[in-house]
């Protein structure tokens, strides 16, 4: 699941965006400033970044440049108002890899975000394993030994989750950003809930818990 970051001041625009790109299955985080905006980019986790150029706190062409001297991988589009040819021009140098114009189709926006995003990933395996498990991504079920299990839309973006970090800690904050797409109330179970799911369908040995710190799916029975 691709994650986008969108960083805009405009709630009505912010609440568009974060509805089509999930209802198309992307996940999505939401800055409604430069500083945080900055700050949640400088982390590594989004795959593309929706930048608006007029924020309260800083202009946006700022922020992008300031993105660039640390990350010049991350695809970034530009979001704004701004029509004149000498703000695009200044927005692709400063190392946007595209600019929309305000206002814009969600179509046209979303055909931008998903060239970007294809032109960033590189050729990736349609079948991840740990141990004797394997998650088939084209049919979005998983194997273990002779049995294939089907899973619900959500049980897979989870299984996918921690099929691509195999032994690695997971903290419940991590899963619900990279599944959910947004913020949960810090003390609901949702993540707990689906944890259950997949060990029922997995094997309750596949998924430990670490206390205190989160999930980690483990390598268990012989790589196929």
């Amino acid at each position: 699941m691709s994650r986008i970051l969108i960083v805009e001041d405009e709630a009505r625009i912010t609440a568009f965006l974060e509805k089509g790109l999930a209802a198309i299955g992307y996940a999505t985080s939401v800055a409604s400033d430069a500083r945080d905006g900055l700050a949640m980019a400088r982390t590594g986790d989004f795959d593309l970044i929706v930048l608006d150029l007029g924020l309260p706190d800083r202009d946006g062409m700022e922020v992008l440049r300031d993105l660039r001297e640390t990350d010049g991988r991350t695809p970034v589009i530009i979001l704004t108002a701004r029509a004149d040819v000498g703000d695009t021009v200044s927005g692709l140098d400063a190392g946007a890899d595209d600019y929309v114009p305000k206002p814009f189709r969600f179509e046209e926006l979303l055909a931008r975000v998903r060239v970007r995003l294809r032109e960033r990933r590189a050729p990736e395996p349609t079948v991840l394993r740990a141990g004797d498990a394997a998650l088939d991504l084209r049919t979005r079920r998983v194997s273990i030994a002779d049995r294939s299990l089907e899973l619900t839309a959500r049980e897979f973006a989870l299984a996918e989750t921690f099929f691509r970090h195999p032994g690695q800690v997971l903290s419940r904050e991590q899963l619900l950003s990279h599944v959910w797409g947004y913020d949960y109330d810090p003390g609901s179970n949702v993540v707990d809930v689906y944890v259950g799911y997949l060990r029922r369908k997995l094997g309750g040995d596949r998924i430990r818990t670490v206390r205190g710190m989160g999930y980690r799916l483990e390598a268990v029975g012989p790589a196929t």
